[in-house]
């Protein structure tokens, strides 16, 4: 475990506030970050993309989210997609997600494994008018690689070109720089044990 259960309340008031600033009818996609190679079979260690982490609580590869608040059927409005598991992949990659650890964590009823994703985009495009999408444009980013968020949205501009495109990034941006309570708790905590980490470390080290 990275780190001790964070209680989904906050995720499930966090994207009320998201999608409480959505425009009607529409739907945002959030998508996972890839898993980076280095050569052969390895890879870097996995680092979850902190917009769907910060509304779902979902720390895992090959996973998205959908919200459509204003969907004519309560099972379209909030779904992570995540990617089957089972005991084989437990053994060889770690434990994944089920669909009953997934709602403990987020909260989100509706969790379908990853191979209908594109199945049920098609009928929620069907309701919906708009799409916000979830590009990187922090005035200092500088990304060379294609990551999985530019391929979905290439691919979504190709499929569905007569729906209205939004940015979420705006309303991402004004959410995340004002912290709830329990987020400044998880904040304190960290630095906490950073603290204790250095105030040991100090026993070893001497001048020079």
């Amino acid at each position: 475990m990275k780190y001790h259960a964070i209680d989904r309340e906050l995720f499930i008031a966090n994207r009320a506030k998201f999608t409480a600033q959505m425009k009607p009818n529409s739907v945002a996609i959030f998508n996972s970050n890839d898993i980076y190679p280095v050569s052969a079979d390895s890879t870097l260690p996995f680092a979850q993309h902190r917009d769907i982490f910060y509304l779902s609580g979902a720390d895992q590869e090959e996973s998205i989210l959908l919200l459509f608040p204003d969907a004519p059927y309560a099972h379209l409005r909030e779904i992570l997609f995540l990617r089957e598991t089972n005991e084989h992949i437990a053994i060889w990659e770690g434990e994944k997600l089920t669909k009953e650890r997934a709602f403990e964590v987020s909260g989100i009823r509706n969790i379908v494994w990853l191979q209908d994703f594109q199945k049920t985009l098609k009928e929620v495009m069907a309701y919906a008018d708009t799409m916000y999408i979830n590009t990187n444009e922090h005035y200092r980013a500088a990304v060379e690689t294609q990551t999985r968020e530019d391929r979905f949205i290439k691919w979504w501009k190709e499929t569905y070109p007569a729906h209205k495109v939004e940015k979420s990034n705006p309303i991402l941006q004004r959410l995340r720089s004002v912290k709830e309570n329990q987020e400044l708790a998880l904040m304190q905590t960290a630095c906490d044990i950073t603290e204790k980490g250095f105030r040991r470390i100090l026993n070893f080290v001497k001048p020079g």
